[in-house]
Parts: structure tokens; C-alpha cells; sequence
């Protein structure tokens, strides 16, 4: 049964929709921004103008952007998720053209008041597109081949568009958010082990095509597998980040050496203190004990997302959700094991963590959609 098949005054109304919000998310993604502000802080040397207070004006902007997106009704969010993915399908086109490199790579546009980077606004406006889609498609037709190929070009067409940037991360981000919604969607578990055959042969491919005219990622790129293999051997070159790291991770034993008095990150051994390696200060200044707090944090917003779809009989804003809370653990899943040494260094920031305009934005936005299902979904019998 379709979001308009259902009886209308039930779904909550005008001022009737602020009581209707999962206000203990609201105070939880608070809580985890508040935590950002901090060590944005704590990495500035106690310069609140350089990181910190930028950080805090575009939460506030993005809390704005949520409420508001969260009090729009979900049916209208539903009928603009293939409007919203080519339009995020054609600004990473955009960016190929007329994008703003940085560090080596070519990912923003220069809007002039800040640098806007469309990969992040793809990983939410696939979501919305795929739940789309297979709230569209029956049930029945979820599994069969040609109505699995649809979101297979879906997830492929802005993953190569991406790779082309080149950002490995957000790409991998695509795939296995986009995944996501697949497998919550209920596609047969007979695919799964395709997918799994597939990704073993296309790591033998990149291992075998290093060095040749057809070498499929860049040389930087394999030195950051040789480097998450064995950080020892080039200590001071492309193992330097990972080393470093480790060391402030372990130097922070159980309670930290305290707010503002980490070593690596205030002599500036740790690199990317403010974007990729947050984590590493915040494990340095406050030990095991501050960043499991944070995990703790996150796992509840995990949680209450998990729930609130779950509990909810609209299956476009339940697979929205589930794909949503998905990308926001890879998020943090892949930072923190990037940052300790579990996983190849590829560049994710630690969400509403990390120093950064647009990842903070479009992630706000995107809970704000989570908010729309949430406060929208049918109620009573």
C-alpha cells in the first residue's frame, strides 16, 4: 500500500509536527557536532575563529536546513528523489569540467561563499532514488535480473563519474550504501555471492594491473596499500600519516593526556588534524574512555534510524532510513579504520566531526529527510 493509500488525518499536521520529531536524535547529532567544535578547538591551539566557529555556523544553518526538510511530507521528498539524483548526477559532470582541484584532486565547485563537493550530495541522492525506485517496483519483481540491473546502473553511473576525480572512498561509499538499500530492499542472497566472487577478482585485477598501460587506480593510491600492508617501510614517506596516528592513539591511554595537551596533533606530527585524523586527537586528548563515548554516540544514532524504519509501514521512508543510517556508519566505520590502521588511508572524514562545509550540510539535510519519514509515516490501523 502506496503513502497516499493511507487515511490522511492520521498523519500529523502544521504545528501538530514539531511533537512528532525523534527530538532524542536531534540532541544526539548535537551532542556528536558538539564533540567536532571541541576538538576543532582543541587542533586550532585554541583559535575558536580558524576551524571551530565555521564548523559551528554551518550546524546551525544545517539544523535550520533539517527542520525544514524534515517538515516537508515524505510523498513530496519521494516524487523529487530521480529529480534530486541527475541533478547530483550532473554537477559530478560539472565538476569533470570546470571543477576545483585540490590536493591532487579535482572534487569541488567554487561557489564563492563556500566549496560545494557533489559526491557527498550523491551519497544521499542515491539512497533517495534507489528507495524510490523499489518502493515503485513489487515485491515479487525485487530479485529478477533485469530489475536488478536498473540499480546497478544507478550506483555505477556517479561511481565512475567519482573515480574519475579521483576520491576512491566516497566511490566505495556509493557502492556499498547504495548496496545497502539493495540487501534492505530484499534482493536474493544468490547476488550477494556474486558481488563477493566479483570484488575478489577485481582486487586480483588491481594488484595484477600495477605497472601497466592499463593500471587501474593511480600510483598514490597503491602506495596507500603498501603503506596500510606495512607502514614500516617508509616511515617518513607515505607511512608517515598511519605511524603518526598509531602513536597518538596509543599515547592516549585509557583517560588521555587531557583537552588541549596532545603532542602530535598541537607539534603538528599528526596530519590532516582538522579533516581526516580528528579521531586520532580526540583518542590522544581524551583516551579509550572519550572516543567510545563517541562510538556510543554514533551506535544510538544508528539505533534510534534502525527503529524509527523498522516501525514504519511506508516503504519508501523505512528503505530511505535503513539506506541513510547505512551510509552514515560507513562513514565513521571507515574513518576510524583508516585512522587505525585497520583499513587503507582513502580520505573519509569522521562525520560531524571532521572539519568540513559540505559533508556537514548534506548529512544534516539528510537526517532531516530521516525526520520527514519519521514524522510522516502512517499511524493507527
Amino acid at each position: 500500500m502506496s503513502y497516499l493509500e493511507y487515511n490522511v488525518p492520521r498523519v500529523p499536521r502544521g504545528v501538530a509536527k514539531v511533537f512528532y520529531l525523534n527530538w532524542a536524535l536531534v540532541l544526539l547529532l548535537t551532542a556528536v557536532s558538539a564533540v567536532g567544535f571541541l576538538m576543532l578547538y582543541s587542533v586550532a591551539g585554541g583559535d575558536l575563529s580558524r576551524w571551530a566557529e565555521p564548523q559551528m555556523k554551518r550546524f546551525a544553518m544545517g539544523m535550520v536546513l533539517l527542520f525544514i526538510v524534515a517538515m516537508v511530507p515524505i510523498w513530496f521528498w519521494r516524487n523529487m528523489a530521480g529529480l534530486a539524483y541527475l541533478g547530483s548526477l550532473f554537477l559530478l559532470v560539472l565538476v569533470e569540467l570546470i571543477g576545483t582541484t585540490g590536493m591532487g584532486a579535482q572534487r569541488w565547485i567554487d561557489l564563492g561563499f563556500m566549496r560545494l563537493q557533489p559526491s557527498e550530495l550523491m551519497k544521499i541522492t542515491l539512497v533517495m532514488m534507489l528507495a524510490a525506485y523499489y518502493d515503485w517496483l513489487d515485491v515479487d519483481k525485487v530479485s529478477r535480473p533485469l530489475w536488478v540491473l536498473v540499480p546497478l546502473v544507478l550506483i555505477l553511473a556517479p561511481t565512475f563519474l567519482v573515480l574519475k576525480q579521483p576520491d576512491l572512498g566516497t566511490a566505495l561509499l556509493l557502492i556499498m550504501g547504495g548496496g545497502a538499500v539493495m540487501f534492505a530492499a530484499g534482493v536474493s542472497w544468490w547476488y550477494w555471492g556474486v558481488v563477493v566472487a566479483m570484488g575478489a577478482g577485481l582486487v586480483s585485477a588491481v594488484f595484477y594491473s600495477r605497472g601497466t598501460p592499463w593500471q587501474l587506480l593511480k600510483d598514490y593510491q597503491y602506495r596507500r596499500i603498501d603503506t596500510f600492508l606495512d607502514p614500516s617501510t617508509d616511515p617518513l614517506g607515505a607511512g608517515y600519516h598511519i605511524t603518526q596516528s598509531k602513536i597518538a592513539l596509543g599515547s592516549g591511554g585509557w583517560t588521555g593526556r587531557g583537552f588541549m595537551q596532545g603532542t602530535q596533533s598541537r607539534l603538528n606530527f599528526l596530519p590532516e588534524k582538522h579533516t581526516d585524523f580528528i579521531f586520532t586527537t580526540l583518542a590522544e586528548e581524551f583516551g579509550f574512555v572519550g572516543a567510545f563515548s563517541l562510538l556510543t554516540l554514533y551506535a544510538l544514532i544508528i539505533l534510534f534510524c534502525i527503529h524509527s524504519a523498522v516501525t514504519n509501514r511506508d516503504r519508501f521512508g523505512s528503505l530511505m532510513t535503513l539506506g541513510i543510517a547505512a551510509t552514515f556508519f560507513l562513514f565513521f566505520a571507515v574513518n576510524m579504520s583508516m585512522v587505525m590502521g585497520l583499513a587503507p588511508v582513502v580520505g573519509v572524514p569522521l562525520p560531524l566531526v571532521s572539519y568540513g562545509g559540505s559533508a556537514m550540510l548534506v548529512l544534516l539535510v539528510a537526517f532531516g529527510l530521516v525526520q520527514s519519514a519519521h514524522v510522516h509515516r502512517p499511524r493507527g490501523p
